[in-house]
């Protein structure tokens, strides 16, 4: 059998470094699936259950290694089953290759089965490049632009191949009129800003007496360059999200994460600096930053479209945070007056006394920011720790306290459910020799990870070392979106949108050959995850959680307080433990003794 159209694009593909496509099979892509096989495991194929989840571990693989993420799917339903997952790596700007079937040439038009009009449904999602094959000598180009373009762009890249043509006999583009002769390889650039622009941030940070800084995902290459710059400039460092992991928690003046799901020292730390430096950050909520006219402003970012985005900034700096760090050190100014330094430390202590009195306070049966608090001073070295999108964000972004090398991640732009298992799955094909913990809410494990637990199942005896955990934080309620409906909307909670069934998550974990591990107890709570560690295989650890424990934002408005009480006045169907759960929180720091019943 000679070399044919998907024999060439698999070889291609390894030639430009692709090592794992996390994907579904089906006719639409059989072609591809061949040559695959017929490739003998230069390129693993990592099976999901959906293509959704395929797109999300081919999203969080590109996170976690650094490189390319790629996923595969077939034609029609299976194609469209991919687009939320690479909405997912669209919006955290990472970059990611998408592989899809199509049904052959010849019946494009003609409302065959499974055909969709794929370039036009990739086009929002894959803007940068999405293109469908229609020749041989086509292939190779399709494949070096789309792979560059996802790394030069960080964005997701598209190539579709309708399936008779994936059979065809490769030929390589003559030398005439209209064929295309293109290469491997991409080198990321140096991206710096000029000389006088890093005079002009200098000039604007050497002058500010209170100095914040807000980290993002652009910031976790450059952990030493921002401990650096905040040494020298006495600041406070906030993060964002998906910048959790850029800082070691253990500094003292690491205030935590921001928004609705941040820590008050943060809060603290926007509302009363006078100089803001954010770097390598998207985050939304201009509401969480300084006011305007408040602060001067400096941001670092590698996109000009990120730049000036969230708040007005006086200088915008386009390059790379770590190169662009570098340069700005030698021109800052060591400030010699550490008041504002000692006071944002000092909320930070009051914070870390408050976060525990919080986790310790009693509830019905188990506190959720308790299995957040008690894991992370147990977490291995180098672990990696994934997190869904619900309530359980918050006792991520609040409790969990990162140490150096380590990893974590979420879908922070898209914020979508059923992220956190295919994420932790995709940490373990990228890193293999380290521990990983999902952090998920049984909503999510109900719509669609529990699928993926299988997956787990197929693949765990092979990865170097087995400590893989998934914790299930069941409280039968959709919560996250409960406690919006109080403090938002003014609305009871609505018990036909938000109770879920109650689902035994060990028992099922159990019956695929995982372990299993049940919690309803609060002084259980910390030898659950001990034994959870010490598995020889992955574990599921369900924790039986109180919904209604409160996700306090770290700053109560006039206008939520109003929506709580409105809330109360109709008759919400907690409203006893809603009450009794609210007043212990806000209470906590005043209360002797723990835990507090």
């Amino acid at each position: 059998m000679g070399t044919t159209v998907s024999d060439y694009f698999v070889e291609r593909l390894y030639d430009w470094g692709v090592r794992r496509i996390y994907g579904y099979p089906g006719d639409g892509i059989n072609g591809v699936m061949g040559a695959l096989n017929r490739a003998n495991g230069k390129i693993r194929f990592i099976q999901a259950r959906h293509e959704e989840m395929a797109a999300f571990m081919a999203s969080a693989d590109a996170k976690f290694s650094g490189g390319l993420g790629v996923c595969l799917a077939t034609s029609g339903p299976g194609a469209s089953h991919l687009i939320t997952g690479l909405y997912d790596a669209r919006l955290d700007h990472m970059p990611v290759l998408a592989i899809v079937g199509q049904q052959a040439r010849t019946s494009l038009g003609s409302h065959y089965q499974q055909e969709l009009d794929l370039t036009a449904m990739f086009k929002d999602v894959s803007g940068a490049f999405v293109q469908q094959a229609s020749a041989p000598a086509q292939v190779r180009h399709l494949v070096d632009r789309g792979i560059r373009t996802a790394y030069g762009e960080r964005r997701v890249a598209t190539i579709i191949l309708p399936n008779d043509l994936q059979d065809e006999a490769y030929t390589e583009p003559g030398h005439a009129h209209g064929m295309v002769h293109s290469g491997i390889g991409y080198s990321r650039p140096k991206v710096v800003p000029y000389r006088e622009d890093l005079e002009l941030a200098a000039e604007a940070l050497n002058a500010g007496r209170k100095v914040a800084i807000l980290v993002g995902a652009g910031a976790l290459g450059a952990t030493d360059e921002v401990i650096q710059v905040a040494e020298k400039l006495g600041a406070g460092v906030a993060k964002a999200l998906l910048g959790k992991a850029a800082l070691p928690d253990e500094l003292p003046w690491v205030t935590g994460s921001i928004g609705l799901l941040g820590t008050e020292p943060s809060y603290k730390l926007m509302t009363e600096c006078d100089t803001l430096l954010m770097i390598g950050s998207g985050f939304p909520y201009s509401e969480f930053l300084p006011q305007e006219g408040q602060a001067r402003g400096v941001q670092i970012d590698i996109k000009a479209d990120m730049l000036s985005l969230r708040y007005p900034m006086e200088v915008s700096l386009q390059g790379d945070s770590a190169e662009t760090l570098r340069l700005l050190l030698p021109l800052l100014t060591e400030k010699t007056d550490r008041s504002w330094r000692r006071k944002v430390e000092g909320w930070r202590e009051d914070w870390e006394k408050t976060l525990e009195a919080r986790a310790m306070v009693a509830a019905d049966p188990i506190n959720p920011q308790r299995v957040v608090f008690e894991l992370s001073p147990r977490l291995p070295d180098r672990a990696v720790i994934t997190c869904d999108s619900g309530s359980c964000a918050n006792w991520y972004a609040r409790d969990l306290k990162i140490r150096r090398d380590m990893l974590c991640s979420l879908s922070g732009g898209l914020a979508s459910m059923g992220a956190a298992v295919p994420y932790a799955i995709a940490a373990k094909f990228a890193h293999p020799d380290r521990p990983v913990v999902a952090l998920v809410g049984d909503g999510a494990m109900q719509m669609n990870n529990m699928a993926e637990l299988i997956t787990v199942a197929k693949y765990w005896r092979e990865w170097d070392n087995s400590q893989w955990i998934c914790a299930v934080f069941n409280n039968e309620d959709l919560n996250q979106v409960t406690w919006e409906q109080r403090a938002m909307q003014g609305d009871p909670k609505f018990e036909a949108s938000q109770n879920i069934p109650d689902v035994p998550y060990h028992r099922f974990a159990e019956s695929i050959g995982l372990k299993g591990i049940y919690v309803d107890r609060e002084d259980r709570v910390a030898a659950a995850w001990e034994e959870a560690l010490a598995a020889d295989r992955p574990v599921v650890i369900e924790f039986k959680t109180d919904p209604d424990v409160p996700p306090l934002p770290p700053h109560i408005k006039l206008e939520q307080a109003k929506a709580y009480v409105q809330t109360l006045l109709q008759g919400d169907p907690d409203q006893r433990g809603i009450i009794k759960q609210s007043a212990k929180q806000v209470l906590s720091r005043m209360l002797p003794g723990k835990p507090k019943s």
